[in-house]
């Protein structure tokens, strides 16, 4: 009997896997995103397909773990004062968005006929956006850093603080007696708080320390170990004060995000995080009650459009508020308009405080499952619908399967004077812009320039950069070029890192961050400016020459300074007209060790090359 019942446990196993095997690349190979073939798979294999599992919310409890190892990479990546920066969109697009969908969701819910607290619970339900989807498409898409991703992970954060007070609403909300009452409720908020503590004073204090003794030990596997531990200690954590798991995840990974051992961690929590997370949206799959949604088939046809139209069109509306371009809306809109996984906790907990019956928890689960599940086919219809609308890409190719040795992106008037180096001895060079008309009339002089963003990083692989010796970053904005530059460094070693800085301290950061050479985009033509106006007033051409090649040795000096020990360390080695320099300003990014140039200004042995420019003439940034 033991035997059989292993056996049946690996023919689950076996189904699962067989199922995610088949389904996701063929959903990908039909445009349609691996989300929607792990749903559609789960559908299939779930009670209400073959019926080969019973219990999905089992398996559903235990794949939660995958959002969990996915907010701790994330985590990872993001340091504390990054997420200090964050706290505007957490604390203020974060509560306008929710507030704003309660309300729009909650009008839908009494539109349709529902009771009043049914159409609340519902509401509040479906506001709180699926953190599995939004991130696992955010990754897909290389968006998680990008402004754009960063503010709908500001968003997740924000409603992944909201559970405890929802929990305790619903408590509050309850016609049934509580033996407990306010007390109860102020026990599960100290709770909470204790956890949080916990977590933080366990971070700032042992993790480190920890992981020091662990690597020391030189046992690979008791890292992989450790690594779990931290991750399903912190979501335990969480869990028993009643907060997200996935929040605690976060916030360990946060903690963790300055450790030398951030890498490593990546590494060994990325094979769960993604099995697991594919196992979610498996279990999400099975969980469609189909004999809900035929038993109440009318309210659920009407309410899963038009919460999803409503939450989109509010979302939309927020964010063009908040100074977001349309592209941007449009996108955040659709991606995040959909219910989430915590509505189920949420709707279980109504039922069990009497404030929703048995049958409206399952028409409301059936709501948010199918609303997850066509998320992603609203985003396919929506790109294909504005990909047709938008006329003026018309004869214009997309970036897909190229293999240039060089990729250039951006193709303004920098990128073309780059480029004429580099055609000069036949080297074969890929070229790719997002301005449309620029595209055009570049056609207009023989150039063949691709559209594409080249802060996507599936744009960055159609483009060839997997293969390219050199990437070539020309875009005239400097946040556009860190997110390219931290793509290319991360995901294309293979290729030299070039890239066109903005300023002094943009320089410096691009440094910093590990690329091959960066050049600030005025100096050469100041400098040239500078020695032109010597000869202009008869100082002759070789001691201007000479005046000139000074000017780069002084700066190389005070580029490594500044690398070194922060902006204004070299303030000593310019001149100026009054005799004094400006005052000090400390360099908040992190520290790099400074690549040593000769005053030649070329690089030595086995350096970087950084460039050592002054920006448009200013002593300092």
């Amino acid at each position: 009997m033991e035997a059989a019942s292993d056996t049946s446990q690996l023919v689950h196993v076996v189904a699962l896997l067989g199922a995610a095997v088949i389904a996701v690349p063929l959903f990908r190979r039909l445009g349609l995103g691996s989300v929607l073939g792990y749903l559609a798979a789960g559908m299939v294999i779930g009670p209400f397909g073959f019926g080969w599992f019973a219990r999905p919310e089992a398996i559903l409890h235990v794949a939660e773990l995958g959002v969990v190892m996915f907010l701790f990479v994330v985590g990872l990546e993001m340091r504390p004062s990054h997420l200090w920066s964050l706290r505007r969109e957490i604390f203020g697009l974060g509560p306008l968005q929710i507030l704003g969908c309660a309300a729009a969701l909650a009008g839908v819910g009494l539109l349709l006929g529902l009771p009043a607290p049914v159409a609340f619970i519902g509401a509040a339900g479906f506001v709180l956006t699926s953190t599995a989807i939004v991130m696992q498409v955010l990754a897909e898409r290389g968006d998680i850093a990008t402004p754009r991703g960063q503010k709908m992970v500001s968003i997740l954060l924000f409603e992944d603080l909201l559970i405890v007070p929802l929990l305790a609403l619903v408590a509050f909300m309850s016609p049934l007696p509580d033996a407990d009452g306010a007390a109860s409720r102020l026990a599960s908020s100290a709770m909470a708080v204790a956890s949080l503590v916990a977590l933080v004073v366990a971070g700032l204090y042992l993790l480190n320390p920890l992981f020091r003794l662990l690597a020391a030990s030189r046992a690979r596997e008791l890292m992989t170990a450790a690594a779990l531990l931290v991750v399903l200690g912190a979501a335990l954590l969480m869990e028993m004060g009643g907060l997200s798991m996935a929040m605690g995840a976060f916030l360990a990974g946060v903690l963790l995000s300055e450790s030398t051992f951030r890498h490593e961690l990546e590494a060994d929590i990325e094979p769960f995080r993604g099995l697991l997370l594919g196992l979610f949206f498996l279990a999400v799959g099975m969980s469609l009650d189909l004999a809900a949604v035929a038993a109440d088939w009318r309210l659920v046809v009407l309410a899963v459009p038009a919460m999803m139209i409503a939450k989109a069109l509010c979302i939309y509306t927020v964010a063009r508020f908040m100074r977001s371009s349309h592209g941007n809306a449009l996108d955040r809109a659709v991606l995040m308009a959909q219910g989430g996984e915590f509505a189920f906790v949420l709707f279980a907990a109504a039922e069990s405080a009497g404030i929703i019956s048995g049958g409206a928890n399952d028409s409301l689960t059936a709501i948010v499952v199918l609303s997850m599940a066509l998320t992603p086919l609203a985003m396919l219809l929506v790109r294909r619908a504005t990909r047709a609308a938008d006329a003026s890409l018309d004869g214009i190719d997309a970036a897909s399967g190229q293999s240039g040795s060089v990729l250039i992106i951006g193709f303004g008037r920098f990128g073309q004077v780059v480029s004429q180096s580099l055609l000069a001895r036949d080297i074969d060079v890929t070229i790719i812009d997002s301005d449309v008309d620029m595209i055009r009339n570049a056609a207009g002089f023989g150039f063949k320039v691709y559209y594409g963003d080249g802060t996507r990083l599936d744009v960055l692989r159609a483009s060839g950069a997997g293969s390219a010796r050199a990437i070539a970053v020309c875009v005239d904005d400097k946040h556009a070029a860190d997110r390219i530059a931290a793509l290319a460094r991360s995901a294309f070693p293979q290729a030299r890192l070039l890239v066109r800085a903005y300023d002094r301290v943009h320089a410096l950061q691009l440094a910093i961050a590990g690329v091959d050479y960066s050049v600030r985009e005025t100096f050469e033509s100041a400098v040239l400016f500078g020695e032109a106006a010597l000869r202009q007033l008869d100082v002759d051409p070789v001691e201007a020459a000479r005046v000139t090649a000074e000017v780069r040795r002084l700066e190389v000096e005070r580029f490594q300074l500044e690398l070194s020990a922060g902006i204004g360390a070299g303030v000593g080695l310019m001149r100026t007209n009054t005799g004094a320099g400006p005052s000090p300003t400390p360099l908040t990014a992190p520290r790099r060790q400074a690549q040593v140039l000769n005053p030649a200004g070329d690089p030595g042995p086995g350096t970087r090359r950084p460039d050592p420019a002054e920006d448009d003439g200013a002593p300092a940034p």
